[in-house]
This record gives structure tokens, C-alpha cells and sequence, in this order.
């Protein structure tokens, strides 16, 4: 029996666990965390110029256009912002990786990366300008990481609680991706994210992005050939 198309965005399921997310009160806390995603993307926007302007130009000059990677994905109430991240594959590999998820996704991924890519993703210095989206209150710093639109609605329907990652702002980084890698099934990372969903706590902010500056610092000064080791 061939499988059915996956649900469309606005079926009445999703549109209705989208509904519950915006009914949802934000706390207290959250304005409090929202003054720190300003506060840190500014001044990390400001330390990674001298980066950024070097890593843009080295894309251009050893795969072309664009310097930018521009995606669609599901934030807070399930409305679609466009994601920002230095290009790390071949041009239009999103047209021929989009129908894949998991760990298929990652192995097909290998043979999309530029000559830059890989250390790029390995490092995490690709997700530099998604600091942008931060300030645009498209993203947090942590939360669960965004997700594409199809495959919020398939998730969404086999998952019934993944809907609650709609409460919260996604994030550049959470703690599925701190305490777990790409090979994480999906549920398992839901798990992680409706932790945080539940805490949102400072401490947890904090300790969330100290542990990630932590890694992409030591990451960051491993030799290329190592980080190209670690995959995407």
C-alpha cells in the first residue's frame, strides 16, 4: 500500500495545535531570558566580525553564491521565518536532501558539503548569523532547534506531543543537541526539549550556552582535519 502524503501545515490538527500555542501565557521568566538572547547576540555579533567577514569570503571564493543559506522553519506559534546560516553545501542540496529526516538525512548529507562545509558544520561556526535571527525574535539562543515545515506536520502527527516545541521560541542551540548527537531519534530529542519547555529556567539557560560556547571553542581549535572527521 503506497504511504499517504504527509498532512498539509494548515489540516486542522495542526492548525489547532497551533491555536493551543499561542493561547499558551508566556511567564515571567521569559522576558527576563529574552533580555539575555539581545543582550549575548549582540555582543556575540560584535567578537564574531572579525570571523564572519573571513569565513564569507573563503565560501565565496571556494564555492560561489550564495554566502548565505536561507531556509524556511517553524518558531513560536507556528509561524514561518526564513533560517540564516553560512552555506555548507552545494548549492540547491536542500531540493534533493528535503524529502529525507534522521539518520539518512546525515548520510546523504556527506556527499552535499563544500570544501569548507564540513569543518564549518563540524565547528558549528556556520550558525554564526542565526544570531541575527535572534535579535529578530525569530530564535532564542536555546530551545528546541527549529524545524523544517513538512516535517513539522509529519512530526506533529506522530508525536502527539510535539506540538508544545510551538510554546517556546527555537532555539541556536538546547539541550538535545548538548547531551545528544545527530543519530538521536526524534522522540528522544522531544524528550530534551519539553525539559527545557517545562524549566526555562536562567540557570538552565546559562548552563545550556556555557557548554555550548565550550564545545565550539574546543572545537573551533582543533586542526580541520580532525573537526572534518566529526561529520555534520
Amino acid at each position: 500500500m503506497p504511504k499517504q502524503p504527509a498532512p498539509r501545515i494548515e489540516d486542522t490538527l495542526v492548525r489547532g495545535y497551533r491555536q493551543l500555542a499561542l493561547e499558551t501565557p508566556e511567564r515571567p521568566r521569559d522576558l527576563l531570558l529574552r533580555g539575555l538572547d539581545v543582550t549575548l547576540s549582540t555582543l556575540c555579533l560584535v567578537f564574531a566580525l572579525p570571523i564572519g567577514g573571513p569565513i564569507a569570503l573563503a565560501i565565496l571564493l571556494t564555492s560561489g553564491r550564495p554566502v548565505l543559506y536561507r531556509g524556511e522553519r517553524v518558531g513560536r506559534g507556528g509561524r514561518v521565518f526564513t533560517m540564516l546560516k553560512f552555506r555548507t553545501l552545494n548549492a540547491d542540496a536542500e531540493s534533493r536532501l528535503g524529502p529525507y529526516l534522521g539518520e539518512e538525512l546525515v548520510r546523504r548529507t556527506q556527499d552535499e558539503f563544500t570544501s569548507l562545509g564540513k569543518w564549518l558544520k563540524a565547528t558549528q561556526l556556520d550558525e554564526l548569523p542565526q544570531f541575527i535571527n535572534v535579535l529578530r525574535g525569530d530564535m532564542s539562543l536555546v530551545g528546541p532547534r527549529p524545524i523544517r515545515p513538512v516535517f513539522f506536520e509529519e512530526l506533529a502527527h506522530d508525536l502527539p506531543a510535539y506540538w508544545q516545541r510551538l510554546i517556546v521560541r527555537p532555539g541556536l542551540t538546547g539541550l538535545a543537541q548538548v547531551r545528544r548527537g545527530y543519530e538521536t531519534s526524534m522522540a528522544e530529542k522531544l524528550a530534551h526539549d519539553l525539559e527545557w519547555i517545562a524549566d526555562r529556567s536562567m540557570r538552565l539557560y546559562l548552563r545550556t550556552v556555557a557548554a555550548t560556547a565550550w564545545r565550539v571553542l574546543r572545537q573551533s581549535l582543533q586542526r580541520p582535519s580532525r573537526a572534518e572527521r566529526a561529520g555534520p
